[in-house]
């Protein structure tokens, strides 16, 4: 094993054999897309006196936990405790929290960088959502009688359409609800000139004009 450092990549990695220049290529976008996502550190849970604590995996506690806030768009600890509290709960296994399923809520919550707690709502609904669907295919993929494929069906086509209808919500959301369609028109006149135009709607109308002889 040894260490190379990537071109223009400050980090080194950890490589067995020299990799090749895609190999390479890749690595460097995935340290690119690493930098920049938002800081915001795992939520560790720990069980004291029958309760569950939440804690951040910073050095600094206060430092972690107001870059997770920030990450959720909120400034507001008492919704991120809220929002931690009913994630646990849909995380949890056989009556016992998960720290590692919760990470995951939490870090499809974080991706989809939510700008407010509306989002942040949102995004949390979304990814629970996708959770079930994954459930629900895999008890499909084991179905035994034609009765349970059909209810396991019913239900993630129920998921899906779910899903992408929240995904549709917050684009428009983010949006402000405006949608924008591009008409292209092609008029000839006289003389065998030909007038092509774009013209957009939704956030304001603007037209390129190109003549042809």
């Amino acid at each position: 094993m040894r260490t190379e450092a990537v071109d223009g990549i400050d980090e080194e990695l950890t490589v067995s054999c020299a990799p090749l220049p895609s190999e390479r290529s890749s690595m460097k976008l995935a340290l690119a897309r690493h930098r920049a996502m938002k800081p915001a550190p795992r939520v560790t849970l720990t069980e004291r006196s029958g309760e569950m604590q939440f804690g951040v995996d910073h050095p600094d506690p206060a430092i972690g936990m107001n870059l997770l806030i920030e990450a959720l768009g909120t400034a507001d600890p008492d919704f991120l405790v809220g929002l931690l509290d009913q994630l646990v709960a849909v995380s949890s296994k056989d009556g016992r929290a998960d720290e590692r399923n919760l990470n995951f809520l939490l870090s499809m919550v974080k991706g989809a960088e939510p700008r407010d707690q509306f989002e942040a709502m949102l995004a949390t609904q979304m990814a629970v959502i996708h959770v079930a669907t994954m459930n629900i295919a895999s008890q499909l993929n084991s179905a035994a009688t034609v009765p349970q494929q059909e209810s396991y069906a019913n239900a993630l086509n129920k998921l899906a359409r779910t899903f992408a209808t929240q995904v549709e919500a917050l684009k428009r959301y983010r949006t402000g609800g405006e949608q924008k369609v591009t008409v292209q028109h092609v008029n000839v006149n006289e003389g065998g000139q030909a007038i092509v135009g774009n013209v957009q709607g939704g956030g304001g109308m603007s037209k390129k004009v190109k003549t042809t002889p």
